[in-house]
């Protein structure tokens, strides 16, 4: 068991402070962002399924643009481009598989 007060929180891009977990082949991601922080367009190989815990998020998915509220979430398949951007403070959980071996603790 771990608990998740007791992960060292990194600022991964500015104003984007997560927490992680990982197994063999997947990541946990807790993500607390300040409103207005934006990560830009990227792909990367992992399937990726970000959750909206709360707050409001605006990602943009191969182009287009969708905003993401509490309670809602989006897959968003590999080596898809993808960036977004912090409407609110948010609280986001995103899960990544395979693992992310550069947000090892």
């Amino acid at each position: 068991m771990i608990k998740l007060k007791t992960i060292k929180e990194k600022e991964i891009v500015p104003g984007f402070f997560g927490k992680f977990c990982h197994g063999d082949k997947m990541t946990l991601a807790f993500w607390e962002v300040k409103k207005g922080s934006s990560i830009p367009e990227h792909n990367h190989v992992h399937e990726q399924i970000l959750f909206v815990q709360s707050g409001k998020f605006e990602l943009a998915l191969e182009g287009e643009k969708i905003t993401v509220k509490k309670n809602e979430l989006v897959v968003i398949p590999s080596n898809k481009n993808h960036s977004g951007i912090a409407l609110s403070d948010c609280k986001l959980i995103d899960v990544f598989t395979p693992k992310r071996e550069e947000y090892n603790n």
